[in-house]
């Protein structure tokens, strides 16, 4: 996992970061097609086999449509309608994502409120997209409040059950999120509610499951963003599956429909680098950085550059990191798992314990147990890093990192045996790190000597 998605709604779920990009990007839902209503809806079975959903269920509300200025058109023409704000301040909840521009959250913000004061019961739109919001400025606890409200005020509305889902996925609770997709893929098996039920089983370890879901995600996709999203997330699917090759090629087929999209250049940056076209992987973290310069591009190209030998201009990317840092903990924002691996490797461990203490508090999902574990094991705390690493694994999920790290900790501990068993399967996925694979090539070489 690489575990950071009617009424306006992104087909992706949000964002976690380094362990969890499937969670990053968000756009807007498109209106269910035909198609899809005749493959049926996901069932989550034990067994992984799907079902037809339960007969009877109603039509959600369509997506809201049109660019921001013609949202703002729209509520200067209608200042009383509630839809049209709601849907505005979806509207830069999604440019912000994709601009990383943290003050357009404060005019999605000032758009919902407003439309809350004109209809401020049953509005079933602008509370989803509060808890979109919510989630967008990873407040789980707030965006968890505001899924509740909207799926009481809208039991139809696919699009809360989403943001539903996020939160209990981002707060641990994993059994409520899969009910909660399983109720949003019920209501509308669009790419929206596929996206999450593959996410579902990804965080489970199931990538075959997932990639079946994240396909059918793909074929019901009605815009470019969502095919995008699919083919990005697919790639990373690739990777994990030791296949940088069919990686390479969907994003490269991916881009060449849409040539500017950030996450797909970071996939396809990902692929190169697995495949040692360093060259070409920086090329491509930089062109994903000039149109969003998103923390975990940020971190990723500083790393390569890093491990290039160019300190120069890993040092100006680690700068834009610190200056993005200087502006979270001004908003009093919590820290994202990439600032809390930031400081953990670049710059003071004691403090990356006490950042991911302060997000785990309101966030115990699994990669901000992985992020607390590397910081408490770059801090010597290696005891208490194995209890978080053992949590970020818990529930299956396949992550390199994930496994690169907790072999540290075992080696450090003592444990070289359990080290080299998470070794061997973090190098299942070539060049998963620009710094730690060849770290963790190097480690298991000293064990297998020293055995």
């Amino acid at each position: 996992m690489h575990p950071d998605h009617t009424t306006p709604m992104s087909s992706q779920p949000p964002p976690p970061s380094r362990g969890g990009r499937r969670l990053r990007n968000i756009v807007v839902t498109m209106a269910l097609g035909a198609t899809m209503f005749a493959v049926g809806a996901v069932m989550l079975t034990p067994s992984g086999n799907t079902a037809p959903p339960p007969a009877g269920h109603g039509q959600p509300d369509e997506a809201p449509r049109g660019s921001i200025e013609a949202l703002q058109a729209r509520v200067a023409r209608l200042p009383k309608d509630p839809g049209g704000w709601a849907a505005l301040g979806m509207a830069y909840v999604q440019q912000a994502r994709s601009t990383a521009d943290p003050a357009t959250y404060d005019r999605a913000e000032k758009a919902l409120r407003t439309s809350l004061s004109v209809q401020g019961r049953g509005n079933t739109d602008a509370e989803t997209a509060m808890g979109a919001l919510a989630a967008a400025r990873h407040d789980f606890p707030a965006a968890l409040r505001w899924a509740r409200k909207a799926t009481t005020s809208g039991p139809y509305s696919s699009s809360a059950y989403g943001v539903l889902a996020d939160a209990h996925t981002q707060l641990g609770h994993y059994d409520e999120a899969d009910e909660a997709v399983q109720k949003m893929t019920d209501l509308r098996p669009d790419a929206a509610s596929l996206a999450r039920a593959s996410y579902a089983f990804e965080l489970k370890g199931n990538t075959a499951r997932a990639r079946a879901l994240m396909q059918r995600s793909l074929a019901a996709a009605a815009t470019p963003a969502d095919k995008a999203f699919a083919h990005s997330v697919l790639a990373g699917l690739d990777l994990q599956d030791s296949n940088p090759r069919e990686a390479l090629a969907r994003t490269q087929t991916a881009l060449r429909t849409d040539p500017t999209d950030s996450a797909l250049l970071e996939t396809r940056a990902r692929a190169y680098l697995a495949l040692g076209d360093t060259t070409k992987a920086v090329a491509d973290y930089r062109a994903a950085i000039a149109i969003a310069p998103l923390p975990h591009y940020l971190l990723g190209l500083g790393e390569l550059e890093q491990a290039l030998g160019h300190r120069e201009r890993a040092a100006q990317n680690y700068d834009l990191l610190r200056a993005q840092e200087r502006i979270r903990e001004a908003a009093g924002d919590p820290a994202d798992t990439d600032a809390i691996l930031f400081e953990a490797d670049h710059g003071n461990p004691r403090r990356a314990v006490a950042l991911a203490e302060g997000t785990l508090r309101n966030r115990p999902f699994v990669a901000v147990h992985d992020a607390y574990a590397w910081a408490l094991h770059r801090a010597g705390q290696d005891t208490e890093a194995l209890v978080q690493a053992d949590k970020a694994l818990a529930q299956g999920t396949r992550s390199a990192l994930f496994r690169y790290h907790r072999a540290a900790i075992h080696h450090a501990l003592g444990g070289p045996e359990a080290a080299r068993r998470d070794l061997t399967e973090a190098l299942r996925e070539p060049g998963f790190h620009p710094l730690h694979a060849d770290a963790a090539r190097d480690l298991l070489q000293r064990i297998d000597t020293t055995s």
